[in-house]
């Protein structure tokens, strides 16, 4: 069987690592999550996908279901018992109407990459993998634009608008896998949103696939387009739950002929303010990433065999320029780290132009979840704070675990101090119920009364989804609700998410 539940549920609680060689059900690590009224796939169903999509993309394999049932941190598992592969928005539209019909719950699923269990199924729902959705249909250079499916890999995207003399404006760590619906459907932000804005900033266009099979072709190539309500809006943010991103038009812009990258070494958060204050006066236009790491986190990633170019601080900060003429954007870069480092704000620090040293560089700050991940358990929050209490709550979930006895958990800090958004994780040994339950929804609520956001770039998904009122009005969600049940009357698309 696919499932064996003769498997220790507590053990498996206890112990996520295990997961990825044990199946679980999140319907038995979640009891109080109930199976919605939804039809049953049937050997008929089975049959009629095969007709419409051939055998090999209809995936019914137990083992290589695993995959897609299964999310990457080993903390939620459905139990689909079918995944289909379409390759076209029209097969998309079909698949969608005989689910509709049949009133069948689907799931659709991007790259996978996310931590809140939005893109794997809860129960038996029907999944819809985008993954053969990648074909690019047009890069239009002189305009800055790019059209293509929702399944098209973030990197290879870029690495193809480049062609062009183009770049995509959004760049995550996971850029190997994630796709570029699945970064619509949760509105991702990324490294360099301070510098080209979050992926809704530079969407243009949107293919949508509705509950029913209408297609909802939004394919706008304009960058102004002010005909009517902005429909395609409504789909961002939303994460499957409205409908399937079919396709998308993007606002790409001109890759950097120059690029420049700082690491510095800092000793207080306050310098880290500080530096960032200089780096927006002195390196303004030029100025696309400035990202913050604490002494945890850099220990942490080391550990995957990566060198630190400077000295031990308490701060680290990695600081990048686009630009066009490498002499003078070079210059300003050197001007800036020598005011930081003369006026004894900045302890350490080294600037490069050179290739293989800023990607080095950039896995310092990028691979830190994979050292947790790869060491122990790892609690994960996205949340997204004013910066005069975006470090203040690092120290605040350490004390909390302090006090209920759990001081030997490290807590790491690190993100996007450009744009308010920190990652806080926390390592252990195995996972234990009673460390999430001290820190959620204690951590939500702190950071709302704070002015932030319980979810900075991933969404709510499957975990965050009870905590919508926090932060959000009645009257917000209910709108929220109330668009929902018009858009998907039968409630089949990606239930028991954000909502």
């Amino acid at each position: 069987m696919f499932l064996n539940r003769m498997i220790n549920k507590k053990l498996l609680l206890k112990y996520p690592q295990f997961r990825r060689f044990y199946s679980f059900l999140t319907s038995d690590l979640y009891p109080e999550v109930k199976r919605g009224p939804f039809g049953v796939l049937n050997s008929s169903h089975i049959q009629t996908f095969e007709s419409l999509l051939s055998k090999d993309r209809v995936i019914t394999d137990k083992d290589e279901l695993i995959a897609y049932n299964k999310d990457w941190l080993n903390m939620v598992c459905g139990q689909s018992s079918v995944a289909l592969k379409p390759k076209t928005t029209e097969e998309v539209s079909e698949i969608m109407k005989i689910c509709y019909n049949e009133h069948l719950a689907v799931c659709p699923q991007g790259g996978n990459t996310g931590v809140v269990g939005g893109s794997v199924p809860v129960f038996d729902e029907v999944i819809v993998s985008l993954s053969l959705m990648n074909k690019i249909h047009q890069i239009d250079a002189d305009g800055g634009t790019v059209r293509c499916d929702a399944g098209c890999v973030l990197e290879q995207l870029d690495s193809q608008v480049a062609k062009k003399g183009l770049m995509m404006p959004l760049d995550l760590g996971a850029k190997g896998t994630c796709q570029i619906g699945g970064n619509i459907a949760t509105c991702a932000g990324g490294l360099r949103l301070i510098r080209y804005g979050s992926i809704a900033a530079n969407l243009l266009g949107l293919e949508i696939v509705l509950a029913n099979g209408e297609v909802l072709s939004m394919m706008n190539h304009m960058k102004k387009d002010n005909t009517g309500y902005h429909l395609k809006n409504l789909f961002i943010g939303s994460e499957g739950t409205l409908g399937v991103i079919t396709g998308a038009v993007i606002h790409c812009p001109p890759r950097p002929k120059s690029v420049t990258l700082a690491f510095l070494g800092l000793d207080s958060y306050e310098n880290v303010l500080k530096t960032f204050r200089c780096a927006k006066n002195h390196l303004s236009e030029t100025l696309s990433s400035c990202e913050m790491m604490d002494a945890e986190s850099m220990v942490s990633v080391m550990r995957l065999g990566l060198n630190c170019p400077i000295k031990q601080n308490r701060f680290y900060m990695i600081i990048e320029t686009h630009g066009s003429n490498s002499s003078h954007d070079e210059e300003k870069m050197a001007a800036f780290i020598t005011e930081v480092i003369d006026s004894r704000v900045v302890t350490d620090g080294t600037f490069t132009s050179q290739p293989s040293s800023m990607l080095n560089l950039w896995q310092l700050r990028e691979r830190i979840p994979e050292s947790v991940v790869r060491f122990g358990h790892m609690y994960t929050y996205d949340i997204s704070l004013p910066l005069s209490h975006f470090y203040e709550v690092v120290y605040e979930t350490r004390k909390r675990l302090s006090k209920h006895g759990y001081s030997t958990l490290p807590v790491f800090g690190c993100g996007h101090i450009g744009d308010g958004n920190l990652h806080i994780l926390i390592e252990g040994p195995s996972y234990e119920d009673e460390v999430t339950n001290i820190l959620e929804p204690w951590l939500f609520e702190w950071t709302v009364r704070h002015g932030g956001s319980m979810s900075a770039e991933h969404g709510l998904g499957f975990k965050k989804r009870k905590y919508i009122g926090l932060g959000k009005s009645s009257s917000v969600v209910d709108m929220m609700l109330s668009l929902k049940k018009q858009i998907d009357p039968t409630g089949i698309l990606n239930p028991y998410k954000v909502i």
